[in-house]
């Protein structure tokens, strides 16, 4: 169940919280001792807070990274607001095009690929997307020296 916990701890959803009590209510009307039956919703608590703490160092590191330089803080923001906004538009064109594709009755191949697709298997690729878009962001800020010439421009102006 740790590695369980974890695993929802990416994408932590309600439905697998409403199943893990199920879970143990099942356990326990099929007469397990009460130590048994919480030993599921413990085992699910610390493989969440591992992943949550991890989470909150890595942002922890990040802001730091972000806000100890204007230039920095800029960059990261562009990069997040990018990044969001297309997630956003991926997400937001799946649903439009699959409602479409029912209330209109549409027929082609395009729209019903499109419509089919399951958004349980999009998050994986949002998920690449996230590691493929800040590969590139940070390959960009070292190869391009990013912040050495926006900080000449920064101490010029000033």
């Amino acid at each position: 169940m740790f590695p369980l916990g974890f695993v929802f701890g990416i994408g932590f959803d309600t439905s697998t919280e409403v199943l893990l009590l199920a879970l143990a209510g099942n356990g326990a009307a099929a007469g397990l001792p009460w130590y048994a039956v919480l030993c599921l919703p413990l085992l699910f608590a610390a493989g969440m807070s591992l992943f949550d703490t991890l989470d909150g160092t890595f942002m922890n590191f990040a802001y730091q990274w972000a806000f100890s330089n204007p230039v920095r803080k800029v960059f990261y923001n562009l990069t997040i607001t990018g990044l969001s906004i297309a997630v956003a538009f991926f997400v937001g064109t799946i649903e439009l095009v699959g409602v479409l594709h029912d209330k209109l009755d549409l027929n082609d191949d395009v729209t019903g690929w499109i419509a089919g697709l399951n958004l349980d298997n999009v998050g994986y690729i949002i998920v690449g997307l996230f590691v493929l878009v800040w590969a590139a962001a940070i390959a960009y800020w070292r190869l391009a020296k990013v912040e050495e010439r926006w900080s000449i421009h920064i101490a010029d102006a000033g």
